[in-house]
């Protein structure tokens, strides 16, 4: 298997982020990649660093506004007196589902809230950088499997699963793993994503919810009391022509290797029913015992069943990285889960 990362990913640094009202250090830190990398070091992985493909799959994706906005608001932030180095938002549009928002605020901090819709994805100097090379690292793996490749590995950071068309939050800027369906759906029918992440990855469903040739399923800690709250029930099913192509799995906090696997192979049996051509599987190694998010229970061994459950589809496999944080057991679940891939799939 072929892995791909650009060593420009590691630029982004923000050193704090909002969690239950109060800053908190970061836990999305470039030595997330240097842990992520050494397990792939360890597996005997070759690292290609993505070519430059320029910006047109990540428009494919999201919204131009939002992408404007995210290469040019450092600038702006910093002309406002006494803002603070990082962007965090001060203020958000409050609406519901079904309502718009009835305008487009010029101002800087305005366009923050409208744009970032937490305290956990702060934007710096680097953020654009590091964003754009985490996507880029996205599309040429996905263009590996469009060129006949059965799998291909994208170490993403920034991760980008929380992102939606014109969204940060999360960590997230860029949907890195919407991005590569999106990139797949150029060789294929049909895209199936599976998405492991403790997180909903609530900015995949939104890009996808209202299509029927790309099915988004999660596997992810209820967000009844967990992040992001708002979306990732069972009752989100997609809407118009994407109706019933949005699959939700919440599982009670604390769920380990058992319980989940009894989950995964449910929906596995759904992405059975769509009959994709090709899948992404947005890699979360945050549902571990140990993750600093403490949101599953899944072990080591576990991550390494999990992936071998997934590989028996034989779908042309593009991989995602999402979260997964730094503990002594992150390099470890990357090397299980990678190894559980490739044993099962031949």
């Amino acid at each position: 298997m072929k892995a791909v990362f650009d060593p420009l990913q590691k630029r982004y640094h923000a050193r704090r982020f909002v969690s239950n009202g109060a800053w908190q250090p970061s836990r999305e830190t470039p030595e997330r990649a240097d842990i992520l990398l050494s397990a792939l070091e360890d597996l005997g992985f070759p690292v290609e660093t993505p070519p430059d493909s320029g910006q047109a799959a990540i428009e494919a994706v999201h919204d131009p506004r939002y992408l404007t906005f995210l290469q040019t608001i450092v600038a702006r932030w910093q002309r406002i007196p006494e803002a603070p180095e990082e962007v965090v938002p001060n203020l958000h549009p409050v609406f519901r589902q079904g309502e718009t928002i009835p305008g487009y605020p010029a101002s800087a901090v305005g366009q923050v809230g409208y744009h970032v819709m937490d305290g956990a994805a702060p934007i710096t100097g680097d953020t654009w950088i590091s964003a754009y090379a985490s996507a880029q690292s996205a599309i040429h793996a996905a263009n590996l499997v469009l060129q006949g490749e059965e799998a291909a590995y994208a170490l993403c950071r920034p991760p980008g699963h929380h992102a939606s068309a014109d969204l940060a939050g999360g960590f997230c800027f860029l949907n890195n793993t919407a991005i590569a369906a999106e990139r797949l759906r150029s060789g294929f029918e049909r895209v199936a994503i599976l998405d492991v992440d403790v997180h909903h990855g609530n900015g995949t469903q939104q890009i996808f919810y209202t299509r029927d040739d790309v099915l988004t399923v999660s596997i992810h800690a209820d967000p009844l009391r967990f992040y992001p709250f708002f979306w990732g029930y069972q009752d989100e099913g997609g809407a118009n022509a994407g109706r019933r192509f949005n699959f939700n799995i919440p599982l009670p906090r604390g769920t380990s290797d058992k319980d989940y696997l009894r989950a995964l192979d449910t929906a596995l049996d759904r992405i059975a029913d769509f009959d994709p051509d090709a899948l992404v599987l947005a890699l979360g190694l945050d549902a571990h015992e140990d993750d600093p998010f403490r949101g599953l229970a899944l072990t080591t061994q576990g991550f390494g069943r999990a992936a071998g459950h997934i590989a028996a589809l034989e779908h042309p496999t593009v991989i995602v990285q999402e979260g997964g944080y730094v503990s002594d057991a992150l390099g470890a679940n990357l090397r299980s889960a990678l190894e559980g891939f490739m044993k099962s799939s031949g």
